[in-house]
């Protein structure tokens, strides 16, 4: 946010975040933080109803476990100030998604910006097509996010190991990107001028999908693998 933000502070415009919460790999909301006092480092992450949700279930569909909220709050005075302790005991939100944004907005990181989520019918449906992509589907009692391929709907179980599901008839709201077609689908709704791309990112994202946008490398984080808390 610090790059789009000095970016704003220059030339003027809107920060627009997009909120990839169509996004299913639970390997994405761990966070690393470092005990104040020994210095030793803990991974923290939700913990989830069952292996179906926590492996397959998009960020918006994966329910937040109470009794997790409440064994997180106790540890965490060991890694973060009372202000982090609050927030995060006074976020009420059912999904993994909503719980991270409404913790974005108390820290307030979210000020002053428009947030649009991959998870969104409305965005969706305003999308263009692409040819590689992702359908949610319903799969023994939850919302998966299953690769359409040939006609089949597909879960990775690792590896070449794949799960082949039953499915339903689907229209573009169900509908969400690859990460090869993400930017051209983002883009195609989003219309953005100026993009800030992360270290990853950069090696993947297809620019010649938007000749347009002048793509930005994000400036420099220190632990940048690691949590951030305000300091």
């Amino acid at each position: 946010m610090s790059t789009a933000r000095r970016l704003k502070k220059e030339m003027g415009g809107e920060i627009v975040f997009f909120f990839h919460d169509s996004d299913h790999d639970p390997r994405e909301t761990a966070t690393i933080l470092r005990d104040q006092h020994s210095e030793q480092e803990v991974s923290l992450n939700f913990e989830f109803d069952n292996r179906i949700q926590k492996q397959f279930s998009p960020l918006y569909a994966k329910r937040v476990v109470s009794k997790w909220q409440e064994k997180t709050a106790r540890q965490l005075p060991n890694y973060v100030g009372r202000s982090l302790v609050e927030c995060f005991k006074a976020t009420e939100s059912s999904s993994v998604a909503e719980f991270c944004l409404e913790m974005y907005r108390r820290m307030g990181l979210l000020e002053g910006i428009r947030v649009e989520r991959s998870s969104s019918p409305a965005f969706r449906a305003c999308a263009v097509g692409v040819s590689d992509y992702f359908v949610d589907q319903s799969y023994e009692g939850e919302i998966v996010r299953a690769r359409y391929r040939d006609g089949k709907f597909l879960l990775h179980k690792g590896g070449d190991r794949y799960l082949e599901i039953p499915g339903t008839k689907f229209g573009p709201e169900q509908i969400s990107p690859t990460r090869d077609t993400r930017f051209r689908w983002m883009q195609s709704v989003i219309q953005c001028t100026h993009y800030v791309a992360g270290a990853s990112e950069q090696h993947y994202v297809s620019k010649a999908d938007a000749s347009t946008v002048t793509f930005i490398k994000r400036d420099e984080i220190s632990d940048f693998n690691k949590a951030y808390i305000g300091t």
